[in-house]
């Protein structure tokens, strides 16, 4: 699997682009500085440390309490299960309030037609 690959597949689980790639980054090269993320990726200083921020969220990454810190990555394993986990609840969810949304949808559809 190529690295756009996965990097696709972790945007379609719900990262930012810039989320994904910094998260490859960390889990491919080992533990890195804030600052040797920005060297090497091409998203500015800003957004590197929203998703670093991000990623740590979602208990993707981790970053130790030295400075400046060092951030690390969960496997791909654990970090697929954790995205897929987030997917199937919003998946429940929507499932949960599925019938509510229906007869919403109808009884806005006979306003709009005037029924």
């Amino acid at each position: 699997m190529s690295l756009d690959r996965v990097i696709k597949s972790l945007v379609n689980l719900g990262l930012s682009q810039a989320d994904a790639e910094v998260y490859v980054h960390i889990a491919t090269k080992g533990p890195a500085t804030a600052k040797n993320i920005i060297k090497n990726l091409t998203f500015n200083k800003r957004q590197i440390y929203r998703s670093l921020k991000a990623l740590q969220e979602k208990g993707i990454t981790s970053g130790n309490d030295e400075y400046p810190a060092e951030f690390s990555a969960v496997s791909f394993e654990k970090a697929l299960d954790l995205l897929l986990e987030v997917k199937k609840e919003q998946v429940k969810s929507l499932e949960a309030s599925k019938a509510e949304l229906i007869s919403d949808f109808q009884t806005k559809k006979k306003k709009i037609r005037g029924n």
